[in-house]
């Protein structure tokens, strides 16, 4: 696949990411072919539905999870190629926010011992006093209190536990963050907080971010740009005012489409898809979205469309050119 170029030296650049779960004969193809990069500073969202492999291409990245084929390089160097005392070394540059915050803190630990955990592993501090300090103005950094560190997680409502966990992924000083479906199991009453925190946080600290997400107001507000994906590939690449304002590819439009509008008049049309998301274990020959898509023709079941330019920095993966041409003008 065509990775999408950059004009400046990207900090995260994913090329040809591949992530199979399972036998070799019959794989789940949970990441199949992806590429894009993130550039310095850059909030990168990735969309898509539930099934689509966000949250394995997050963990991917991170070398959570250990891939398939391809490569995820970090300012130039291949993180699935390091030993495993230089990748104990670049983990404090590399975090990520949880999707559960309930789950993610150990119940048993308090929040000072959570936060100090992080900075001892890197040896981020020298004696109790630096330890005790650099915990208080993290949990300030969040919008907590220096006293909360005596407390432990079930003390907290879910939005405190997650800028909790935004802490901590801050405690190490990282360049990169992967915010995995950040605010999913939040109350809709305390997601905003959530959110503010984040594009505060970017703006203070000016932080490089993969936000995975299927919410796309919440895409809207916080990313600089977003990978559209389907069934492990990637269907749109774009700016997000470009994604939103000139949706090109179907998939993308049915996403838009179907997104909650707090303005009855904003709301579009909405593009029914046929059936459920295929399984990763036998994905659609060619194109994985035809056996959904509205527009799909017999040649979608022959060719794996490429991820091409369709306008500057507006790439789209489909072979119906007169289809994306009308939807793009």
């Amino acid at each position: 696949m065509t990775a999408v170029a950059s004009s400046s030296s990207p900090l995260i650049e994913v090329r040809g990411l591949k992530k199979y779960f399972g036998s070799s004969d019959r794989p789940v193809r949970a990441v199949d072919d992806v590429s894009f990069a993130i550039q310095p500073g850059e909030t990168l969202g990735l969309v898509g539905e539930s099934g689509s492999g966000k949250s394995t291409i997050g963990r991917t990245v991170l070398r959570l999870l250990e891939r398939s084929d391809g490569q995820v390089l970090y300012r130039g160097d291949d993180i699935g190629a390091l030993s495993g005392e230089r990748m104990r070394k670049l983990r404090s540059k590399l975090q990520i926010i949880f999707q559960d915050p309930y789950a993610s803190l150990n119940p048993k630990m308090r929040i000072s011992a959570i936060l100090g955990e992080a900075l001892s592993t890197h040896g981020l501090h020298k004696g109790a006093a630096a330890r005790d300090k650099r915990i208080a103005e993290l949990l300030e950094t969040v919008g907590l209190r220096a006293e909360h560190a005596n407390r432990f997680p079930h003390e907290f409502s879910g939005g405190q536990r997650q800028r909790i966990g935004v802490a901590r992924a801050l405690a190490v000083e990282p360049e990169f963050i992967v915010a995995d479906e950040p605010l999913s199991a939040l109350d809709v009453s305390i997601q905003s907080q959530v959110i503010n925190l984040l594009a505060d946080l970017r703006e203070r600290l000016g932080l490089t971010m993969l936000f995975i997400s299927h919410d796309l107001d919440v895409v809207e507000y916080l990313c600089d740009r977003v990978v559209v994906l389907y069934l492990g590939k990637v269907m749109e690449v774009a700016t997000t005012e470009e994604l939103f304002e000139r949706p090109s590819h179907p998939y993308t439009r049915a996403l838009l489409a179907a997104s909650p509008k707090p303005d009855p008049e904003m709301a579009t049309e909405r593009i029914a898809l046929k059936g459920d998301i295929p399984s990763p274990i036998s994905p659609p020959s060619g194109c994985v979205f035809r056996t959904r898509c509205p527009h799909a023709i017999e040649a979608c079941a022959q060719t794996v469309p490429p991820l091409e330019e369709i306008s500057a920095g507006h790439y789209s993966a489909c072979i119906r050119k007169e289809l994306i041409s009308n939807i793009a003008a």
